[in-house]
């Protein structure tokens, strides 16, 4: 990108009269670039909402970094065209130098960090899903383990960097394969929002558990549904039963406008009960779920913690995500090339705003009250009310070969990733081999 706007500046320059022309390019890059994506509503693409953070966010990661990016290589181009370096060559030269190492970091390639274990391996896979270039993260220290499938939250969320550091300790039990969903941190080229829909994401995972099974010869792997992944998880098992061992919720949802609704509810309570009035008032002007926008949404996530109570996760826990050095959203993970970092952040807005409105008619307790697989809830003692009440009711209901809740303390919302212990028992111990 950046040498092909390089390019166009210079022959901009080449061809322009005036300086001036040429000085124009940038903006007349930046006109075409609105006019290209006009009609989109992707929060990093379509209408601004400068009125939040999030709004501000996706203004920078949508707008004002692909601006810049081509309107400095534009402009250097034109610079280098016009015949005009004489009048400032040191500068000239600074920001070409500058341009130039920019676009060999932009093509730093992404690596699978090692698994430090005799016979271990990890390796990053592009996958075709349904025509759909997508992206997984395959790590094991033994290439005959059982697979675990994990699929992250969100909708929209890149957990690769997270699931390598927190999922470490399951490697010496099962080859973990994390994956980038269509829209998702790697796999965010190919959102396609026109026809990105909640059957289509059943169907990929349905269709990437049987390319595991191929792939490792195994008859069945074992699911991990995490938040949004769960509902997604139990939707591909009802699906096809056949490839999956055993279903393991974490953060289980079940109605996600249910727990939506009772989320809000819950906060005007604590609100009122602390005296809060500024925050009573701006709950009461966002209004209840659902939403138009995701940054609605993202405004209720920053006030989760005032409903999950003070607690302290495990030590390894703590301890592992502090050594690994992945920054925040995992940004820093060496999974994603440095345009990836920010697909990271555009996948999880872009995604959601996509996906979200098309969970809000989905209810497990009424549509999957029968599951073929042996079935397993892990649930922390600092999920959300609003969550774990309608997450126990579809378990009391559900009727399956095998199913067991487990009620962790020192756990929230995350809780595979916080009680990796109970998940390696789960794995290790209660559930069904996968050649059972």
């Amino acid at each position: 990108m950046l040498a092909t706007a390089a390019v166009v500046g210079w022959g901009g320059g080449r061809l322009s009269s005036s300086r001036w022309a040429a000085a124009a390019l940038p903006l007349a890059h930046v006109i075409g670039f609105e006019i290209a994506r006009g009609g989109t509503r992707l929060p990093t693409a379509g209408p601004l909402v400068l009125d939040s953070g999030f709004g501000v966010l996706a203004f920078v990661l949508g707008r004002l970094l692909p601006w810049s990016l081509a309107a400095v290589s534009l402009a250097v181009g034109a610079g280098w065209g016009s015949g005009r370096t004489n009048r400032r060559p040191i500068a000239l030269a600074a920001a070409s130098a500058a341009l130039v190492a920019l676009a060999g970091w932009l093509v730093v390639p992404p690596s699978a960090e090692p698994v430090r274990a005799p016979g271990g391996f990890a390796e990053l896979v592009e996958v075709d899903l349904d025509g759909h270039r997508q992206w997984i993260q395959v790590r094991g220290a033994d290439r005959d383990n059982p697979v675990l499938l994990y699929l992250s939250g969100g909708p929209g969320q890149s957990d690769l960097a997270y699931s390598r550091v927190l999922f470490e300790p399951l490697l010496d039990d099962v080859t973990v394969v994390g994956w980038d969903q269509r829209g998702a941190g790697k796999s965010y080229p190919d959102l396609d929002a026109g026809s990105l829909t909640l059957d289509g994401a059943v169907d990929d995972v349905v269709e990437l558990a049987r390319q595991l099974t191929v792939r490792f010869g195994q008859p069945r792997v074992y699911l991990l549904g995490e938040s949004w992944g769960s509902l997604l998880g139990v939707l591909a098992v009802q699906r096809a039963p056949e490839l999956f061992a055993a279903y393991i919720g974490s953060g289980q949802m079940v109605d996600v406008l249910d727990a939506d609704e009772g989320i809000y509810a819950d906060l005007v309570t604590t609100a009122m009960g602390r005296g809060d009035g500024a925050l009573v008032a701006d709950l009461a002007k966002l209004g209840p779920p659902p939403y138009p926008s995701v940054f609605d949404y993202g405004r209720i996530m920053t006030l989760y913690p005032l409903l999950e109570g003070a607690y302290t996760p495990p030590a390894d826990y703590r301890a592992r995500g502090a050594a690994a050095n992945v920054g925040p959203m995992g940004l820093m993970g060496s999974e994603y090339a440095p345009i990836e970092k920010l697909n990271v952040l555009r996948g999880l807005m872009d995604m959601f705003s996509v996906m979200y409105p098309q969970l809000q008619d989905v209810d497990l307790r009424e549509s999957a009250t029968r599951l073929d697989v042996p079935v397993f809830v892990l649930c922390g003692d600092h999920e959300l009310a609003a969550r774990t009440v309608p997450a126990r009711q579809w378990f009391d209901r559900l009727q399956a070969p095998q199913k067991r809740w487990y009620q962790l303390p020192d756990a929230g919302h995350s809780v595979a990733f916080e009680r990796t212990d109970v998940l390696r028992q789960v794995l290790a111990t209660d559930a069904p081999s996968v050649r059972d």
